[in-house]
């Protein structure tokens, strides 16, 4: 089922990445010079499909490091609480005596 839905999701986003690539290979002309339109300091010319896959490739890093950046307190107190489980089961373990010689309880029997 897991490889099915995988399959499911990944043909057709597939499918999708490929056609936007062959529609969109004439190239164009981004300028990182806001200043000055004609003639820009900074501008390079790259096929649109290009341009636009990293963009989408960049918002998804960008938006895994931020959701990782904020659930970092949840990470912090699952290590914290993972130390304290650890810890009080030690504490356990060490106050309860191994009986050596203690009698044991048995079945009662009907004769």
């Amino acid at each position: 089922m897991k490889t099915l839905l995988r399959v499911l999701i990944i043909i057709p986003l597939a499918l999708v990445i490929v056609l936007l690539a062959v529609a969109n290979r004439s190239p164009v002309v981004v300028s990182l010079d806001p200043f000055s339109g004609a003639d820009p300091l900074v501008a390079f010319s790259a096929p649109l499909f290009v341009i636009v896959l990293t963009a989408v490739a960049a918002g998804i890093l960008y938006g895994g490091f931020v959701v990782w950046w904020t659930q970092g307190r949840y990470r912090k107190a699952a290590r914290k609480q993972a130390r304290e489980l650890d810890r009080v089961k030690a504490e356990v373990a060490s106050h309860q005596p191994v009986p050596t010689g203690a009698l044991a309880l048995t079945a009662r029997t009907h004769d």
